[in-house]
């Protein structure tokens, strides 16, 4: 069970998934839950299992009081780097809800001013409050689930199981195949990056 229920009850919640990954967006969610929200099973999404994560993305969909998800892809990634793009996922998250926003809490360190809304980064917050877990598990289940759906264009990477990120399995693949449009360029794709066929 998380530590604190909330910052403030109207608060919007917002967290990122696949920063490190190799190919494929930067996916955030921001969202703003009722002040009668609880659940026991809610965490920051990478303590979760895959099963719990899914089990939750309805739940939060339908309590949440709004809720928004965005994409920023490879290319933009490349041009903005990786950083400015979770900052810029989540901004454009956090342009779906369709309310008076009154104070955002971030997970992580960084941040960038959202017109005039006051905001705090919150290290660990996706720990520590419900919305920012929510927000993990939204953003966490969309991207995953937009991996998936590329995995049946590129099998050879796996991507169902690994959904970008630098496995093993993922690299051997990428050695042997090259990398593919989904690829984020401006990352070390190989150790030896001089053995990659761009």
């Amino acid at each position: 069970m998380l530590k604190r229920f909330y910052h403030s009850f109207d608060d919007v919640g917002t967290d990122e998934a696949g920063r490190g990954c190799l190919a494929g967006p930067v996916t955030a969610a921001a969202l703003i839950l009722p002040k009668d929200f609880q659940n026991n099973i809610l965490n920051d999404s990478k303590q979760l299992s895959e099963n719990k994560r899914e089990s939750l993305k309805p739940l939060i969909e339908e309590s949440a009081v709004c809720f928004g998800v965005a994409h920023i892809f490879p290319e933009e990634i490349d041009r903005i780097n990786i950083l400015n793009a979770s900052i810029l996922a989540m901004h454009k998250a956090i342009d779906q809800l369709n309310v008076d926003l009154k104070f955002i809490i971030v997970d992580g360190n960084r941040f960038k001013p959202y017109h005039n809304v006051p905001y705090e980064c919150i290290v660990k917050g996706d720990s520590k409050y419900m919305g920012i877990a929510a927000a993990s598990v939204l953003a966490k289940t969309y991207r995953d689930d937009y991996m998936i759906k590329l995995h049946d264009e590129f099998p050879m990477y796996n991507w169902k199981k690994n959904k970008g990120y630098p496995t093993k399995e993922h690299r051997a693949a990428i050695r042997e195949y090259g990398i593919t449009k989904y690829h984020r360029k401006s990352f070390r794709q190989l150790p030896e990056q001089l053995t990659l066929k761009l």
